[in-house]
Parts: C-alpha cells; sequence; structure tokens
C-alpha cells in the first residue's frame, strides 16, 4: 500500500458486494458502478490533496489484512465494510490495531433497512460514520480526513 507521493495517503477500503454497484438492487444502492466511485474518490482526493488506494475484496480476510498494513503507511482510511459491518468483530479489532483514524461509510441508511443492519461493529472504532447519502458519502468523508489531517488530530 505504498505510494510514491508528498501527498497524504489516504485508503479506501470497499468490501464484499460492492464491485457489483449498479447492477445489485439498483433501487436501493443507486446506478453508479464501483468504477463511478473511484472516479469520485481520484477526484475529491486531487482537490483536497490527497493521495488515494482504492480497493475492493469480497473476502473478510483481505480486508483484515488491508487494514492491518494502513498501521504507519496511512494518514486515514475510508472504509465502506458493507456486510461486514455487522458480523465481524475481526474487523473491528484490526482498525482499533492500526491506529490510524477511519471513517466508516455506508451508501444507504443503515438505520432504515433491516433490523440486523442497525448496528456496526466497526462503528466503534471509527471517528465518524456516514450514511444514506449515496457515493457522495466517500467524498464527504475524504474531505473530513483532509481537515483532520489537515489538523494534525
Amino acid at each position: 500500500m505504498s505510494k510514491s507521493s508528498s501527498l497524504p495517503l489516504v485508503a479506501v477500503l470497499n468490501g464484499p458486494n460492492l464491485n457489483m454497484l449498479g447492477l445489485r438492487q439498483p433501487e436501493v444502492y443507486g446506478r453508479m458502478t464501483l468504477d463511478d466511485v473511484e472516479a469520485l474518490c481520484a477526484e475529491t482526493g486531487e482537490q483536497l490533496g490527497l493521495a488515494i488506494d482504492f480497493r475492493q475484496t469480497n473476502s473478510e480476510g483481505e480486508l483484515i489484512s488491508w487494514v492491518q498494513e494502513c498501521r504507519g503507511k496511512m494518514a486515514g482510511i475510508v472504509i465502506n465494510p458493507a456486510g461486514y459491518s455487522h458480523t465481524s468483530v475481526a474487523l473491528l479489532d484490526a482498525l482499533m490495531a492500526c491506529e490510524v483514524p477511519a471513517i466508516e461509510v455506508h451508501i444507504t441508511n443503515i438505520h432504515r433497512r433491516e433490523t440486523f443492519r442497525h448496528h456496526s461493529y466497526v462503528s466503534r472504532a471509527a471517528v465518524g460514520v456516514i450514511c444514506g447519502l449515496g457515493i457522495r458519502g466517500y467524498a464527504l468523508a475524504l474531505t473530513a480526513l483532509a481537515e483532520m489531517i489537515e489538523e494534525g488530530a
């Protein structure tokens, strides 16, 4: 996860099924694709002076490994853990151990959905949570991280 840049490096990590954006339940998740999310993050990062490392996996172990790699290398993490939000104590533990500010993002408002989605283990490790604002939540999370980085928080 290293990029040769003097810009602060932020990981944008995406969990399972986000590779299906635009195809999977567009009435719930919208018609934008993961490529659209990546383009938005790249554009936002450029505007904010951030280098972006954008990734997606359907594997819990791989997502955990990526979070662990952030320790000491990343200025921040934007994470959409998707379904792992509600099930993965291991992902929570990785985020707590990496000691990097993380913002949790959800495209939908998880609190207006099925009851099992109302709880997120990841939220305990996040400095903030953005949900229900579609893919623009990623841009908002990057903006917040840029401000935290600038403030030295």
